[in-house]
């Protein structure tokens, strides 16, 4: 099968497409896409909603999860490096996985790498990304988490004076909307069908080592953008390290 520099691959999550990539580093090229965007408060799409660079998946079990990002975080966090962060939550169709035990594992690697690291919800320097889908979590760790809006790529374009974007920390209401209709989502899941087995396909998302995979999440169900995926306001739980 010829490679493509950009080739969807399945994701296991409505309306979430995942685009694998070829000799190009997810974080550079979704921070510069965001960049110009808030810069030139210009919008450039009309169904994307979230744009967010995946640099390396695993298992979603807790301590495959552990063992994983003990190596993937040292970039980043370990001695002499060192900087503020928060970790960042989102699950989908999974309910074996529990949040506060996967933040508070992470937290304590990022601090046991580096004993300086330290926690800030309000303007870390870097943000630790956590996407749970099935049975696969996927993991990056971006910068201007805050300042482009948590990564979405409809209000990074919004002027700060716009009486239609509240602060940061509350959220605005589209965002609330969403993450309640994720939370419903994932509820339904929890109770019916619960596929948690790793995609054994060579299509589908599996463990890997950091690779350039950007995931795109979409809204309203309509054909992605560029190399991008679609969620159709379909955002799960998302939540800060507290």
């Amino acid at each position: 099968m010829r490679l493509r520099r950009f080739q969807s691959v399945e994701s296991g999550a409505n309306n979430v497409v995942f685009i694998r990539t070829l000799g190009i580093e997810p974080e550079k090229l979704v921070h510069h896409i965001l960049q110009d965007m808030y810069k030139t408060k210009k919008k450039k799409t009309r169904v994307i909603l979230r744009m967010l660079p995946i640099s390396g998946t695993c298992k979603a079990f807790l301590e495959d999860m552990k063992k994983y990002a003990e190596t993937f975080l040292e970039p980043w966090f370990k001695a002499p490096n060192k900087g503020t962060f928060q970790i960042v939550y989102k699950s989908r169709n999974n309910s074996h996985v529990n949040r506060e035990e996967v933040i508070r594992e992470l937290a304590g690697i990022v601090c046991t790498l580096n004993s300086e690291n330290k926690v800030d919800l309000t303007n870390p320097q870097y943000t630790v990304v956590v996407e749970i889908i099935k049975a696969v979590c996927c993991l990056s760790v971006v910068k201007d988490y805050m300042l482009f809006r948590k990564y979405n790529l409809q209000e990074v374009v919004k002027s700060p004076k716009d009486p239609s974007q509240l602060n940061s920390k509350q959220g605005n209401g589209k965002e609330a909307k969403l993450e309640s209709a994720d939370k419903s989502d994932q509820n339904n899941t929890a109770e019916g069908k619960n596929n948690q087995q790793v995609p054994e396909n060579t299509e589908e998302l599996g463990q890997t080592k950091p690779t350039s995979n950007p995931q795109v999440v979409n809204e309203g169900g309509a054909k992605p953008e560029l190399a991008s995926q679609a969620t159709e306001g379909s955002k799960s739980n998302e939540n800060d390290f507290s």
